[in-house]
């Protein structure tokens, strides 16, 4: 059963913000979560062995979320944000560095 024309994006431009958003915005978001989590938590070796296998869940989930926003550059514009937060958490959690 086709999918209802009306929900469809006709914008080109929104397509590519939404699923650029999912592909690159949700790697980057997992990744410096997957990245703060060992510096932050206690046993870092054995956070950073099961964030393997986590990474790639929370880059699914994240690969959806932009697709339940009107607008692909809004869901940007959040991923975005979340990223700098995450980066600046892990700036901070790097300077006590367990593996160095």
């Amino acid at each position: 059963m086709p999918a209802n024309p009306k929900y469809l994006d006709k914008s080109p431009w929104q397509q590519f913000a939404k699923i650029s958003a999912g592909i690159l915005g949700g790697y980057i978001i997992s990744a410096l979560l997957h990245m703060c989590l060992p510096l932050w938590l206690p046993n870092p070796q054995e956070i950073l062995i099961t964030s393997i296998f986590t990474l790639f869940i929370v880059w699914c989930a994240l690969l959806i979320v932009p697709f339940l926003f009107k607008n692909g550059w809004k869901a940007w514009l959040l991923y975005i944000v979340i990223a700098i937060v995450l980066f600046g958490i892990y700036y901070l959690g790097n300077q006590n560095n367990p593996f160095v």
